[in-house]
């Protein structure tokens, strides 16, 4: 089995992987060798036969605090995956490229593995964090889950893998959008963005018990209801959808860029925090 220095891979169960994220200190904030390290290690367990189900959990606190900001790792260190490529190149061009790959390249990847995928989900998802949960088939949450794209605050429409209409609603993820305000467990249960909230300390156990139910069908009956289900989905444009929304998304970079010479409105953060202030 391959070793990771950002994840853990593991068998709970016959039939069953689980990719663990596996940097609580830093409250599981993706770098790009987090990204990198889940893709190869998803990869591998959907090109294994023995694997009927794929789960994604983390260490510690938080899922995930979202993309970490400080990471300045090149994609050439990287066997990257998909066609893009010319990374390095000026203006928004390159960048646009980068996060073609590691972002919505990666997270479409994701959603579309043939076998089903659960995402086994606690503390804190935040922003990036997102595209580390809607990509998979079943999330299982903890009632201490809170998810939240404050995103805009940085003067940008949201999180590159731009889900947020096909999980919580056209009116809710304008609400989750506009306030930056996060979402709870229970109300992502009633929204239908969540399968399950079970407490804390029942997590492992709740998501393995819907790993080893699911594993005992047919793999050929799991593969043809889950292209069956994302195909519907493809048929109500969400794949056009997340290409516009990413295009408006580079805008917005491109407009930081030439208003304030960075990626982001620099007072994002203290407006994030201002926010996070008052919810509670």
């Amino acid at each position: 089995m391959t070793e990771y220095d950002r994840i853990r891979v593991e068998a709970p169960a016959p039939g069953v992987t689980r990719v663990v994220l596996a940097r609580p200190e830093a409250a599981n904030a993706q770098d790009r060798r987090m990204l990198y390290e889940l893709n190869d290690a998803l990869d591998t367990a959907s090109r294994d036969a023995a694997t009927k189900v794929i789960v994604i959990a983390a260490d510690g606190v938080h899922f995930s605090s979202g993309h970490d900001l400080r990471d300045r790792a090149k994609l050439d260190e990287f066997d990257t995956v998909l066609q893009f490529g010319e990374f390095e190149l000026p203006g928004q061009e390159g960048y646009m490229a980068q996060e073609q790959e590691i972002y919505l390249g990666f997270c479409w990847r994701w959603r579309n593995i043939p076998k089903p995928t659960i995402a086994s989900v606690q503390g804190k998802v935040i922003a990036g964090g997102l595209m580390l949960v809607w990509p998979f088939d079943i999330v299982i949450a903890s009632e201490d889950a809170r998810f939240s794209d404050p995103v805009v605050a940085f003067g940008a429409n949201g999180v590159e893998y731009f889900a947020h209409p096909y999980e919580v609603g056209a009116r809710k993820a304008k609400q989750m959008l506009f306030t930056g305000e996060a979402i709870t467990a229970e109300e992502a249960y009633r929204l239908g963005m969540v399968n399950e909230v079970v407490p804390r300390e029942q997590l492992e156990e709740a998501t393995l018990a819907m790993a080893t139910k699911i594993a005992a069908q047919p793999s050929m009956g799991l593969k043809l209801a889950k292209a069956s289900v994302n195909q519907a989905m493809d048929n109500m444009g969400m794949y056009s959808t997340l290409q516009a929304a990413f295009g408006l998304h580079h805008l917005s970079h491109s407009h930081n860029g030439q208003r304030f010479g960075m990626l982001v409105d620099p007072e994002g953060a203290d407006r994030i925090k201002s926010q996070a202030r008052a919810q509670k």
